[in-house]
Parts: structure tokens; sequence; C-alpha cells
């Protein structure tokens, strides 16, 4: 019997949306900080079956967070005890930023679904720089074995003009790379203004290599670097960013962020459009999140990870994604209707099947 999906329903169903997500964080990392983490670790650790190699380094499993969790890394180590192979922190900026207005964060229940306008809300490149350093060493002395990976998605701040993009980019790539096991390239929101013009590859080009090289110089090391794609691209569109990836030796691709579509949705229309602008995440991305993770996979074969994204919620479609072609997998939006043992139940599907 799940208990999570009913204790969702009477204690955070009614409640907004962001504030349920800070209480259900809060929680997590309370039950690390008081000494609960040993404990979950050994109940939620991925099965040895699992470990997957990608981007040159090895992931306890395919399973992991995607950004937009935990925006500003202060709940990396609390979240690897339940399970997830890899954390994607972020989206963070060079400067630090409020956000759009609240309420800005919806949910839509009977799509199992979210609209976000949260606009990269966080404390900037400066102040998660020292938290991730502090996660991975906890990391490193916690796992004898294979650790849970940490990816750092970096973004534009608000107030900094389409022109200057570049120099805002390179503040958070070379703060972060240091601390961070792979680094992603988030052009794709559609909650900046005209961030998604970006994905523009004539304008992508200067901006990938110029992070590459600041990330690589900063860290003394070569930190793989990944592109987010938006769903709502063409399919042309799509296979201009693959040739771009493909040209500039990039290590991966993360397909795909959240949509500004609302067609085939559940939900009552008039509560839809009440809840406004924003982008679509869970259940109503599935089938076009799989489409481009296909279309990327015939195009660049084996020579770019693909990090497939979008409305999985249960094992089955995790391998689906694998069988499709991804090397790995995310999710979030499910995680808020699923609760804590959301990622180690995923984890037990995907052992049972590869059996």
């Amino acid at each position: 019997m799940r208990i999570y999906p009913t204790f969702f329903r009477l204690c955070f169903s009614w409640m907004d949306a962001e504030k349920a997500h800070k209480i259900g964080f809060t929680l997590i990392k309370a039950a690390h900080t008081v000494g609960a983490g040993a404990v979950l670790r050994r109940m939620f650790a991925p099965p040895a079956s699992l470990q997957t190699e990608a981007l040159g380094l090895t992931f306890p499993t395919p399973f992991g967070l995607a950004a937009g969790f935990d925006k500003e890394g202060k709940g990396i180590n609390a979240l690897a005890n339940l399970g997830f192979g890899h954390i994607e922190v972020g989206t963070i900026t060079g400067q630090a930023q409020p956000g759009n207005p609240q309420p800005r964060l919806f949910r839509l229940v009977e799509d199992r679904a979210v609209i976000n306008r949260m606009g990269f809300n966080n404390d900037g490149a400066a102040a998660v720089a020292p938290r991730l350093k502090q996660a991975l060493a906890g990391l490193a002395k916690t796992y004898s074995g294979v650790r849970p990976v940490v990816g750092v998605n970096i973004g534009k701040t608000k107030v900094v003009e389409l022109e200057d993009a570049l120099g805002d980019y390179l503040i958070g790539a070379r703060t972060l790379a240091p601390s961070a096991d792979y680094l992603v390239v988030n052009v794709s929101s559609p909650n900046t203004p005209g961030l998604r013009l970006l994905q523009d590859v004539e304008t992508l080009r200067p901006l990938l290599t110029g992070v590459r090289q600041a990330a690589d110089e900063s860290a003394g090391r070569h930190v793989p670097l990944l592109v987010k794609i938006a769903p709502d691209l063409a399919d042309e569109d799509v296979a201009e960013m693959a040739a771009l990836a493909l040209e500039l030796k990039l290590d991966g691709i993360i397909c795909t962020n959240t949509t500004v579509s609302r067609e085939g949705l559940r939900s009552p229309g008039a509560m839809v459009e009440e809840k406004g602008a924003g982008g679509l995440s869970g259940a109503p991305l599935k089938a076009r999140s799989l489409a481009v993770l296909r279309q990327l996979k015939a195009i660049v074969g084996d020579t770019l990870t693909l990090i497939s994204v979008g409305g999985v919620e249960t094992g089955a479609e995790v391998q689906e994604r694998l069988d499709a072609g991804a090397s790995l997998v995310q999710g979030y939006t499910a995680f808020l209707y699923e609760g804590p043992f959301w990622a180690s139940r995923i984890n037990k599907e995907l052992a049972a099947l590869r059996k």
C-alpha cells in the first residue's frame, strides 16, 4: 500500500504549490540533519546492477533528479539519500535574483502536471559554489563506493541583456565548474524573457564555446558540458541543435525542458488559463519528450550522451527512455506527486525489469 498519495491529498493538494514544495524539501533536509541519512541510504540504495557509465562518470543508477527541485544546492546530500543516481542543481545565474512574483507554481492534479514561472530564483553563483564544494566533500566521505553525481545547471540573469548573455554565463561557468561533476547550459526555460532566442545556432555556438573553455580552465580539468533544449523546437531545429552539438564536440544534450503548450490537457480550460503563463511539466510532456529523444538518437548515435526528461513516472517509462537511446533519465514533477519513496521505487522496478 502506498501511503504518500493519501498524505499528498490530505496535506499538500490544497496548499499553495510553492509553499508545499518548501515544506516537503525542509522535511527531507531535516531527516538528513537529525541523523536519519544513514538509515535512508541503506533503505533506498540503488541495486548494484543499475550502475551506469556516462559522461566519463559512474552513476549509481541511470535515474536522477532534474534541475528545478534544488535550485540553490541546499539539499544535495539529503536528496542523494533517497536513491537518485544524480542530482542536477539549479538553474543558477551569475547574479542573485528573486525570480518572478508569486504565485508562480501551480499544480494540474488531474493531468499530474505542474505549471511554473519561477524565473530562476536563486542566490547566485558566488553563494552556491561553497555549498556545492561542501556537498561533494560530504558525498565523498559518506559513500565508500560509487557516489551520486552532482550536475550544475546555469542560466542567464534576468536583468542582463541578451547581447551580454555570454559574459553572464561565463560568471556561472567559472564560479561553479570547479565543484560540478557536469555542467548544463540552460537556454530553454520559457520564464526568462528572450532566453529561448539563445537556442538559435549562430547565437548558441559562441556561447557554448566560451562556457566550455571557461569551465575547463576554472576547474583545471575537463568538465562534461551539455545543453538543455526545449520540447517546443520544430523537428528541423532539433536537428540543427544536434548538428551544433556534434560540431562543437559537446558531451551531451538534455531533452527536454518544460513546454509552453497547453494542448491535450484534461484539466478544465478555464482553470488552466487562470494559472497563466509558464512552463508545463509532467505527464503531458511524455510523448513529445520521447519523440525528441528518438530524433536526437537517430542523428547523434552513440557520439553524445542523451539525458531524457519529461513526464516519466514509472520504472517502465524510465526503461523505455533508456531503450530509446538515453544514457540517463531525469524526473521532477512526479516527485511532487509520489513523494520521497519515488526514486527508490523506480530503481526497484528498473532492477526487476532487467532480470
